[in-house]
């Protein structure tokens, strides 16, 4: 192990906070864009700033869900990680994709999420931004997300579960749902 590695300490990582919280914003936003060439675009940054500290991504999908794993470069071979190549585990970081998002900036978010929801119904009108809002409420609600955070399983569980039991929704806004979500998470890229 050189000197450097032993000099480390949780409070200067390798892999520096700002540069794991960037990671993960562009995963999140890959995962949720609506648009091919945008979501590579997001990939294509990520990896970008990634390889600036010698590191590389990938996405796991497990039983928990999702989770962005950042391993050193010099462990990956051909896209595989070489099990012999690593001395110290705690070089990787690992990033949850799926669950809760910020509780502590839940304000920020609520308010991040209303402003997109005044943007539907200003764009595509009243039941669209009926269901919009209760999609906004049950994300930031239920995880503490922005609405362009959420994850396809929570989308999922909104339109399946919470939306047809806590919305009271017409029978327009079922029709429409799954579009209503779509143009909210639209206009957050907008």
């Amino acid at each position: 192990m050189s000197e450097s590695d032993h000099d480390r300490t949780e409070s200067d990582p390798e892999l520096p906070g700002d540069v794991r919280e960037e990671a993960e914003r562009l995963t999140r936003l890959a995962r949720n864009s609506v648009d091919d060439g945008a979501a590579a675009a997001y990939r294509e940054g990520r990896d970008e700033l990634l390889a600036e500290h010698g590191f590389v991504a990938r996405v796991r999908d497990d039983k928990v869900g999702e989770t962005l794993v950042c391993y050193p470069e010099e462990w990956v071979e051909d896209g595989v990680v070489q099990i012999e190549r690593i001395e110290d585990t705690d070089r990787a970081a690992e990033i949850s994709l799926e669950g809760p998002g910020d509780p502590e900036n839940w304000d920020a978010v609520d308010e991040h999420n209303r402003e997109l929801v005044a943007a539907v119904r200003s764009e595509h009108g009243e039941v669209h931004a009926e269901t919009a809002a209760a999609f906004a409420d049950f994300i930031g609600n239920h995880y503490a997300k922005r609405v362009e955070d959420a994850t396809e399983r929570e989308v999922e569980v909104f339109l399946t579960e919470y939306f047809p039991r806590n919305a009271w929704p017409s029978e327009e806004q079922r029709e429409h749902a799954e579009r209503s979500v779509r143009l909210l998470r639209e206009a957050a890229s907008d």
